[in-house]
Formats: structure tokens, C-alpha cells, sequence
């Protein structure tokens, strides 16, 4: 019997491939902050969200949907310009539906990027923060339903969804770049709203120190398929009762912006490092 999901997937796949003849080596999902990475890429194709026949289309102002291919660092990468995310009231099989498609056109390695919540005190707007582990208690797991056979095994190992080789590739980054580095575990809520006082205070007990709406489902469906991933978040606020100033998504995208030539510049010199292992 066929699975509807690996169905649509491999339709979507398919639809991608007759529109380009570039193959990817690296994957990345651009968040907040790193929207206009494409400046940093030499650009060989494009590929529109809105002309894949099924492919989720994010609905975020600012997220522009679209696929990126082309090189960085002469680096041969698929860029994602727009992620979707759970709370647009997609499946979450259509949240990683596009983690799943770039790993099928030929992506080993994924470096996800977002913009997150600070739940550590040592924390300040501004940081950058390499993502050492998750927490996805709080959002259901893309592998839920009937296992994907051809993607990955019924019960995947979750010790080490962000790759211990690429950690230490992104702490050199930062150093070449000069760029000062973070380092903790992100905790994914379902979101729209911003988590209450009483949420992070869980979040901060069980060990996270940032808190999003994104990425790390897609880690764990990547994790799945045999993809080495990295994940870094750029700290745009204190989380929900750390500070008496309400919680506002016009500040989270000025301090994203802000801070955005850094984030670029680690970004890159990642690229730069992965590609010449």
C-alpha cells in the first residue's frame, strides 16, 4: 500500500528535479535574520514554493518562499528562503516535508537557522547560540503515523541529532570569524503566541536555554533520513517573564536584523570549513 506522505514527497521531489540540473551537497533553512543570505550565494536557480503541485507555502510576512541553488564557499548548497511552520496549521509532515526533499536531491549535511527566545540568564538579545541538543516534548513528532521505510528505520537514535563533527566545525567558524558564540539546547514550542512566565520556567527546569516555533522537528525527521545536521539560533529576546517588557515580533525582527552580518559571516565560514573537510 502506498503512503500517502512519502507519495507527496516523492511528487514534490520529482516536480524539483524537472526544474533544475543543480545537485546539492549541504542544505540550509534560512530563519530569521538571514532572510537576504542569497547576497551572500552565487545563485545558479530557482525554484518558487508556489510552483511545486502540493508543496506547503509559508504564510510569515518576511519569509519569502523559495528554494536557492547555487554555491558558497564554492560549496555546492540548497538553500530554503522561507520555512513553514506548525502553528500555520500545516501537518507537521508538511512542516518537514522540505528538509525530506532537499536530503532526496542529494543533501548530506543540514545547517538549520533560526530566531529564539533566551531562557538562560547568561543570555543577552543578540547572542548567537550553537544548538547542542532539543526538547520537542511540547510539539508531536514528525515520525508519528506509518514509518517511512524508505527514509529511515521505525525507531531512530536520537542521541546525537546535532552532529558532534559539525558542533566542532561551528565552534572553529566562530573563531575565524571572530564572531563570540553561545552554546545550549533549544526547547520547540507549538507557538503563534510567545510561551507564557510559567512555560519557560518548565523550559528553563528541564534544561533548555532557548525557546522557538521551528526547527527542531526538522531536525529529527533530517536525523531520520541519515542527515548530519547543525542547527544555530540567534537570540532576539529574553523569554516570557525574564523582563517586564512584553514580548513584541516587530523588536524580535529588529534585533534579527541587527545582528544579521554576524550571523551571515559564521554561517558562511561554516560552509567554508564543511566543504573542505
Amino acid at each position: 500500500m502506498t503512503n500517502a506522505i512519502y507519495e507527496k514527497l516523492i511528487n514534490c521531489v520529482n516536480a524539483v528535479k524537472s526544474r533544475i540540473s543543480f545537485q546539492p551537497e549541504v542544505a540550509l533553512v534560512l530563519g530569521s535574520g538571514l532572510g537576504d543570505y542569497a547576497q551572500e550565494m552565487d545563485i545558479r536557480e530557482i525554484v518558487e514554493y508556489k510552483e511545486i503541485e502540493g508543496f506547503p507555502v509559508s504564510t510569515v510576512a518576511g519569509h519569502q518562499g523559495r528554494f536557492l541553488f547555487g554555491y558558497v564557499e564554492n560549496v555546492p548548497m540548497v538553500a530554503m528562503q522561507g520555512r513553514v511552520h506548525f502553528y500555520e496549521g500545516y501537518p507537521m509532515s508538511d512542516v518537514v516535508l522540505p528538509v525530506r526533499l532537499m536530503g532526496l536531491l542529494g543533501a548530506k549535511t543540514l545547517i538549520l537557522t533560526n530566531a529564539a527566545g533566551g531562557v538562560n540568564y547568561n543570555f543577552q538579545p543578540g547572542d548567537l547560540m550553537m544548538i547542542t541538543d532539543h526538547i520537542t516534548t511540547a510539539v508531536p513528532s514528525p515520525l508519528i503515523g506509518p514509518n517511512l521505510d524508505e527514509l529511515g528505520t521505525r525507531f531512530p537514535d536520537m542521541s546525537e541529532v546535532y552532529n558532534k563533527e559539525l558542533r566542532s566545525i561551528i565552534r572553529q567558524a566562530a573563531r575565524n570569524a571572530g564572531v563570540s558564540l553561545q552554546q545550549g539546547v533549544y526547547m520547540q514550542f507549538t507557538g503563534p503566541s510567545y510561551e507564557t512566565p510559567a512555560e519557560i520556567r518548565m523550559c528553563r527546569t528541564l534544561g533548555g536555554d532557548a525557546a522557538g516555533m521551528s526547527t527542531a522537528c526538522e531536525a529529527m525527521a533530517a536525523n531520520h533520513m541519515g542527515m548530519k545536521v547543525c542547527g544555530i539560533s540567534c537570540i532576539t529576546n529574553l523569554a516570557a517573564g525574564m523582563s517586564s517588557a512584553p514580548l513584541d515580533h516587530r523588536e524580535v525582527q529588529e534585533v534579527a536584523d541587527r545582528v544579521a552580518a554576524e550571523f551571515k559571516k559564521l554561517v558562511t565560514e561554516t560552509i567554508r570549513l564543511i566543504g573542505g573537510r
